[in-house]
């Protein structure tokens, strides 16, 4: 019974977290727990248990008396995602570059290869598979901590990477960046590697940054539609 709850709760969360990081249910949206438990046809249960995970990874947020709703996009929350990113990933990929395994590198090309196959099939998708790759070049079993705060960050940060890839000709970029950081990690370049990851970093934050039509002047366009009742 226990395997069957945690099935289905790791099903809604996927369901409900591809509707936040595509747009579908809007910043500030409420999560109507009974439409949606009703709607995926579902109990309370895995539905809650979904719920804090989203909480958790700071997706949505809840108000006492009130329940869930979607975490707004910030300037001041994408600004300070990707300065923790820059201080904290390209060394820790530097350091993963020189220590990785044989696995462990292998595990970095098959990254690389998933979020290669993504292109062109959903937002949602490549996302989830950038954030893959970026946990990949960064994977170092002797720093736990550095780890945990990586993917912490690359979950927090997969609605702006959605926003990022939006405008045509991005994710063409994006691949050749993370082609050239995929060869400097096989290369055990780690100068080249850091050097190239704070770039990638810096230059997602500097798009976002300069975007029309953004979150409070600040560039990311989420679409309003909202889940249906």
């Amino acid at each position: 019974m226990s395997l069957v709850v945690r099935t289905l709760s790791d099903r809604v969360f996927e369901i409900v977290r591809e509707q936040i990081v595509t747009g579908q249910l809007a910043d500030n949206a409420p999560i109507r727990q009974d439409a949606l438990a009703a709607e995926l046809g579902i109990s309370k249960i895995p539905l809650r248990e979904a719920l804090a995970r989203l909480e958790q990874d700071g997706l949505i947020v809840s108000h006492a008396n009130r329940g869930y709703f979607v975490q707004p996009l910030s300037a001041e929350q994408l600004d300070e995602i990707f300065e923790l990113r820059l201080s904290i990933e390209p060394a820790a990929a530097a350091h993963a570059a020189l220590a990785a395994t044989d696995a462990e590198r292998s595990a970095a090309i098959d990254a690389f290869e998933r979020l290669d196959s993504a292109a062109g099939i959903n937002l949602a998708e490549v996302a989830v598979r950038n954030r893959e790759f970026h946990i990949a070049l960064t994977n170092s079993p002797d720093r736990p901590l550095t780890m945990q705060l990586v993917q912490r960050l690359s979950i927090m940060a997969e609605r702006y990477v959605v926003a990022h890839l939006e405008p045509a000709g991005r994710e063409t970029r994006a691949h050749q960046e993370h082609r050239g950081l995929l060869d400097a990690f096989l290369a055990r370049d780690a100068a080249k590697l850091q050097a190239l990851l704070a770039q990638h970093i810096r230059s997602t934050l500097d798009d976002l940054n300069g975007e029309p039509g953004a979150i409070q002047g600040k560039g990311v366009d989420v679409r309003q539609a909202q889940i249906s009742k």
